[in-house]
């Protein structure tokens, strides 16, 4: 049963991966395509995997959401969003109780829901989603003007702690029993230590990266995994809000520099993804399409008011102290995404309060509307309102921007007889874009200058400037034998394929750039780049 499992999981990310390349060139968000995926394998689909425990998918959709918020805060660039952060956490806290309130209204006077099942609905999607938001900004690299995108980054990844909050006030009035002061205590409890405990253990994190050297494979990416998990946990246990204070915590600790970051942000990152297609392909596979039909006119009347009325109310009431431009709160209010975490709120809803299930199939086809037409949308509607920055780089936004000019490192021994050797640096010709900045010589580590000479058994270390282009070019080393048809050739007479170079020989302990008359012997090991060629249209 095992080995079905994993053959079931296997072929679910492979299908992930590649769905994820055809939504870079279709322009289809990603996340929709998770979701379809978790549709085609469920009871309904193709597959019919007979799949309906919700209280499993909550437990593991919930699992799968402290990484991924975690993930977010700490990819998110606080330089970059601190000059948008007071309209962000405005949007995040006020903004969701304001747009949770008027669906609330619109549900119950238009649609005719009991108040509480009505708070409970606007509740549940009144947050806007972070895996949705960056998803798109990424992979369209969306560059938007003002620093919308830091905002829009900052605002998703930290509001998902009030849609929570609301959410179990929602379901405290469908069960019944809660008095005013007991709403008012949960509220100051979860928000105060979530604030508490989030602040409190990222300290405590930075002074162990920063003092202690854990970095020992990937220990380093463990250690940071073990603090989202124990933030999350001790401040749940304790009753306050553990998005919040994973949230928070992953801001802190994302922000500051130590040994081995850029590694862990990279693992972080696949980490994300991977949950994130757990929780899409979970839900894809929990929901019945048939049951959607049913709630197909709720899910419409829904989906509008919140696109065109809710959250335009919410972002031009908060933000008209910042006398923003009117084009980009149109974007703010229009790029307001919903996503996985609504889904696994209705999932927590429906699992506590009986008689409600039609709060999922709801919810889900909400989600599924906003990420098609608004995620479809977002680039459009952007260059619409006149709002992409094509010369900004959305990735600044991210902790994951390496630098501006990114360099790379290359070792350069001098064996006897190089044509280096007894030379100095001022009389050498180094290619372009590169310097001599270390020169070991017996254990020693000289920093050289023009005047410095090098000797047999010295290795220069030079630094080369790099392309942050993505290239298709794959590198290769081949072998010179005996009965190679390079063998005796020069570099200029090789019958190479189209697309393919020699861009170093390895001769023993040198490593020769290669010229045009240089003669290949026996034994020689030819790195050469193989670049894709792109077909003609």
């Amino acid at each position: 049963m095992l080995n079905h499992y994993l053959l079931l999981a296997a072929l679910v990310l492979l299908f992930c991966v590649a769905l994820n390349h055809i939504s870079l060139r279709t322009g289809i968000p990603v996340l929709l395509a998770f979701i379809g995926l978790g549709m085609m394998f469920g009871s309904d689909g193709v597959v019919k995997i007979a799949f309906d425990n919700y209280e499993l998918s909550e437990t593991i959709c919930s699992f799968a959401l402290i990484y991924i918020m975690f993930s977010g805060g700490f990819e998110t660039n606080w330089s970059r969003a601190r000059s948008v952060s007071g309209q962000a956490i405005l949007l995040s806290s006020a903004g969701v109780v304001l747009t949770a309130l008027a669906l609330c209204l619109f549900v119950h006077s238009f649609l005719k829901l009991p108040w509480n099942v009505s708070f409970l609905m606007g509740a549940v999607v009144s947050s806007t989603d972070a895996a949705a938001v960056f998803s798109l900004l990424k992979s369209k690299k969306l560059s938007l003007k003002h620093n919308t995108a830091s905002l829009l980054e900052v605002e998703s990844g930290s509001n998902d702690p009030s849609a929570y909050l609301l959410t179990l006030i929602g379901i405290a009035m469908c069960a019944g029993g809660q008095s005013v002061l007991q709403f008012m205590m949960l509220i100051v409890k979860q928000i105060g230590l979530g604030l508490l405990l989030g602040v409190l253990i990222a300290r405590i994190s930075i002074y162990v990266v920063q003092h202690y050297d854990i970095r020992d494979g990937s220990f380093d990416f463990i250690f940071v995994v073990a603090v989202a998990s124990m933030t999350y946990s001790l401040s749940t246990l304790v009753g306050g809000n553990g998005y919040l204070a994973v949230y928070l915590c992953g801001i802190i600790l994302g922000n500051v520099s130590f040994r081995g970051k850029s590694d862990v942000i990279r693992s972080l990152e696949g980490l994300s993804n991977i949950m994130q297609i757990l929780i899409f392909f979970l839900l894809g596979l929990l929901v019945h399409p048939s049951r959607l039909i049913g709630v197909f006119g709720m899910t419409v009347a829904i989906a509008l008011f919140l696109t065109l009325v809710a959250r335009p109310l919410a972002v031009f009431l908060l933000m008209l102290p910042f006398r923003m431009p009117w084009r980009q709160q149109l974007l703010i209010s229009f790029a307001g995404l919903r996503g996985a975490s609504a889904i696994v709120f209705s999932i927590m809803a429906i699992t506590r309060v009986s008689g409600y299930s039609f709060l999922f199939d709801a919810t889900f086809a909400v989600v599924l509307l906003s990420i098609l037409v608004q995620g479809g949308l977002l680039a459009p509607v952007s260059a619409a309102l006149d709002m992409i920055d094509f010369e900004g780089d959305v990735m600044k936004t991210f902790n994951d921007y390496t630098a501006e000019v990114p360099v790379e490192f290359i070792r350069c021994p001098i064996p006897k007889g190089h044509v280096w050797e007894n030379r100095s640096l001022a009389q050498i010709t180094l290619p372009p874009k590169t310097l001599a900045v270390l020169l070991k010589r017996d254990g020693q580590d000289i920093v050289p200058n023009g005047s410095t000479v090098l000797h047999e058994g010295d290795e220069l270390i030079l630094t080369a400037v790099t392309s942050r282009d993505k290239t298709d070019i794959r590198l290769f080393e081949l072998v010179v034998e005996k009965d190679s048809e390079q063998l005796n050739r020069k570099i200029k007479d090789l019958r190479l394929k189209a697309g393919q170079l020699v861009i170093l020989i390895k001769r023993g302990n040198a490593v020769l750039i290669p010229h045009g008359n240089d003669v290949i012997r026996e034994h020689d090991v030819l790195v050469m780049n193989d670049v894709k060629q792109k077909e003609s249209r």
